[in-house]
């Protein structure tokens, strides 16, 4: 059974990783942008698939070797929050450029934009850290069948990707529109967007996986 608390927390950081600048943010409104909201919708179905990649993947490997060795979960719940102090950095940093900065991009066919939408997922470091780190943090061992938890968390964290990420498709030309010319929001996306990732970072560093 999965508690309430648990699916909130999953929610909390799933909502809090696909607002923040990434590869999979990137490629969606780049796309969205330069070829149309269709584009984007189809780039979404492969973000989507590999979603359910590594939700399969990650459940069917990883709930047995946790259960076994407690330890490993903690090494990659550091790693992971290290990873996300780095995510911030990059946001935050000189050199950060806004998700919803204008790029030109060569318009594809719809077999490949959602091939290109499903690479760019499996590839994607932060999506891999979330299934390998962050959901099986909120996965109670005590209350049993570790497997049927990890899915139903992961499915709780793809339905707020999906959501957010098509409110992203739909709006991306109109932001990046309102944006073009008013540098000092740009910004402020990329400043609120790194202090979320910061924020998770910590979260992720020094609460133990008992207290979730």
């Amino acid at each position: 059974m999965v508690e309430p608390k648990a699916v909130l927390g999953v929610v909390s950081v799933a909502l809090g990783m696909v607002l923040s600048p990434g590869p999979n943010m990137m490629y969606l409104v780049s796309r969205s942008i330069s070829q149309g909201r269709r584009a984007g919708i189809i780039s979404l179905s492969g973000v989507v698939a590999g979603f359910l990649v590594y939700l399969t993947a990650t459940n069917l490997g990883l709930a047995a070797l946790f259960a076994a060795a407690p330890q490993v979960l903690t090494a990659i719940r550091l790693a992971g929050a290290g990873y996300l102090i780095w995510l911030a950095w990059k946001t935050i940093g000189p050199g950060g450029v806004s998700v919803f900065a204008v790029r030109d991009v060569p318009h594809d066919p719809p077999r490949r934009l959602f091939a290109m939408g499903l690479m760019t997922n499996l590839l994607n470091p932060k999506i891999a850290i979330l299934y390998v780190s962050v959901i099986p943090q909120f996965v109670d061992i005590g209350a049993g069948n570790m497997l049927a938890q990890g899915v139903v968390l992961g499915l709780f964290q793809i339905a707020v990707a999906v959501t957010v990420n098509l409110s992203i498709v739909l709006a991306a030309g109109s932001v990046a529109g309102f944006l073009v010319h008013r540098p000092a929001w740009l910004r402020a996306q990329r400043i609120v967007m790194g202090s979320m990732l910061g924020a998770l970072a910590v979260m992720l560093a020094f609460t133990r996986s008992a207290s979730l």
